[in-house]
């Protein structure tokens, strides 16, 4: 982020395991709406992708693997999602990937005013307009449930 000159406020916070954006957003006091989640999924051919959804939200497997015209998608482990990314599970960001792969936003994510979405570690959440979404070529989705 900080190569490519994007703006944002840091913000650090005590990782509980397990906690997820509600925990985040409980320590820094924000919606857990606006608390961005990474998700690393995997299509039946094994290509890896990025999914960011709302906190408080899921992702439709279903929806998500008929929007990408593919039979199957499916949350890559642990171990695989670090290895796609570079990064420790639970301190993913969509930023600076290991592997090159497509990023996917709900799309109602560009509506929120700012978001707070992982900085590359554990406890550490970037607050950003999410308009800066749109600098590592994400496309729209919508697949919240």
């Amino acid at each position: 982020m900080r190569e490519e000159k994007v703006e944002f406020v840091p913000h650090l916070y005590d990782y509980v395991e397990h906690g997820g954006t509600r925990e985040s957003a409980k320590q820094l006091g924000v919606d857990e709406h606006a608390v961005i989640k990474t998700l690393v999924f995997e299509t039946n051919g094994k290509k890896p992708l990025i999914v960011l959804m709302h906190g408080d939200c899921e992702v439709s497997a279903k929806n998500l693997a008929r929007h990408l015209g593919v039979k199957s998608v499916e949350p890559a482990t642990a171990e695989k999602a670090s290895k796609y990314t570079g990064y420790i599970f639970g301190g993913t960001s969509p930023f600076g990937l290991r592997t090159a792969s497509s990023v996917y936003v709900e799309r109602s994510i560009f509506g929120l005013e700012k978001i707070f979405i992982n900085g590359g570690k554990r406890g550490f959440l970037v607050e950003i307009d999410p308009a800066v979404l749109r600098s590592i070529n994400a496309s729209e989705v919508e697949v919240a449930i």
